[in-house]
C-alpha cells in the first residue's frame, strides 16, 4: 500500500510541475521543460524513500532496490510520455 501511495504522490508532484510550467510559460515548450525538471527531482525523492526504507524500516538495500525501480519508473515514464507528446 505504501508503494502505491508513493507512486500516487509522484504523479501528483508531476501534475504540480506541469501546472507551474503552464502558469509560468503557458506553452508546450514550458510544459516540456517542467516535465523534464520533474525527472531528476523525482529520482531524488525516490532515493530518499529508499533511504528511509533501509534506515528506518529495517529493509536491506537488496530488498528496497526493486521497489525503488518501480516507484521511480512509473511517474518518470508518465513524464517521459508527456515530454514526447508535448514535443510533437
Amino acid at each position: 500500500m505504501h508503494m502505491a501511495m508513493v507512486i500516487g504522490g509522484g504523479l501528483v508532484l508531476l501534475a504540480l510541475f506541469l501546472l507551474f510550467g503552464w502558469l509560468w510559460g503557458g506553452n508546450g515548450q514550458a510544459l516540456e521543460k517542467a516535465a523534464g525538471m520533474f525527472i531528476p527531482a523525482w529520482l531524488l525523492m525516490s532515493l530518499i524513500n529508499m533511504w528511509v526504507g533501509v534506515t528506518r524500516a529495517g529493509y536491506s538495500v537488496r530488498e528496497e532496490l526493486p521497489i525503488l525501480l518501480v516507484v521511480f519508473a512509473i511517474p518518470a515514464a508518465v513524464a517521459g510520455i508527456a515530454i514526447w507528446r508535448l514535443a510533437r
